[in-house]
């Protein structure tokens, strides 16, 4: 059993456990549901931005504690003030220890678009996201059926929210192709290993149709390494442990914005 299986065998079992502690209904009730989301084309395509999704994680499965000590809201202000054009937040608390009311301490100090990064595999993780504060979800191709990224992509739309899409081959990005997404991500991390390569990102950016926006993700710790994946025709970046793994990750993000 892979990494990734365990952790969605996991996920249907909080989700389950979430189902009955707070009902859809009270999550619509809640503040934040009936705000309106930041839009991410907008927010990447900004030339006044980086096109950097700056993320906030603490731990991973194969890295264990990355950073235990910087707080969710001075990390993800700093990430703002050096021109990231939105944001990621990990909400699994059991491989990543991330948390839902790490995503409402960033929507509190944002003002600009906020990813919920989870494992997505029911409609009531997307009514979460809302209710918390996000403006964007993820759906990783790799755990969910095709069927399941239409049904799940479309009642997120219907919500007002962002679609991010994730996929790791062309195999994955071929079955994931709706109107109903916004932006699709190829993961240079493998999922089911945890080995990074940036040619998965090189191999796929022409097969992705021009209508979506275009992120490469894990992998990216060199600002020519972004140079060269612009080139190579994508929009945006995003970058977590780079920053996460060091002592003050937003003074990192500021060196590392300055030479893109």
């Amino acid at each position: 059993m892979t990494i990734l299986d365990k952790i969605v065998i996991r996920k249907k079992e909080e989700v389950a456990a979430a189902k009955k502690n707070v009902s859809l209904a009270e999550l619509e009730a809640m503040p934040l549901f009936q705000r309106n989301c930041y839009n991410l084309r907008e927010s990447i395509l900004d030339p006044n931005k980086t096109g950097i999704i700056a993320e906030y994680k603490r731990a991973s499965p194969s890295k264990g504690l990355i950073n235990g000590t910087s707080t969710v809201e001075e990390v993800v202000a700093g990430y703002q003030d050096a021109g990231a054009s939105a944001i990621s937040v990990l909400t699994d608390h059991d491989f990543f220890q991330g948390s839902l009311e790490d995503l409402t301490a960033a929507r509190n100090v944002l003002q600009i678009p906020l990813l919920r990064k989870e494992f997505i595999v029911d409609s009531y993780q997307i009514a979460e996201a809302k209710a918390y504060g996000a403006d964007i979800i993820l759906l990783i191709a790799a755990c969910l059926e095709k069927e399941e990224i239409k049904s799940l992509s479309e009642y997120a739309k219907s919500l007002g929210l962002n679609v991010f899409l994730e996929v790791h081959n062309e195999e994955e990005l071929n079955k994931s192709i709706f109107p109903s997404i916004d932006a699709i991500g190829v993961n240079n991390r493998n999922l089911k290993d945890f080995s990074v390569s940036l040619d998965h990102s090189y191999d796929l950016v022409n097969k992705i149709p021009s209508q979506y926006i275009k992120v490469s993700e894990s992998g990216i710790s060199d600002p020519e390494t972004i140079k060269a994946l612009k080139k190579a025709g994508f929009n945006a970046f995003l970058i977590g442990e780079n920053f996460m793994k060091t002592q003050n990750p937003m003074e990192a993000i500021k060196k590392f914005s300055c030479s893109i």
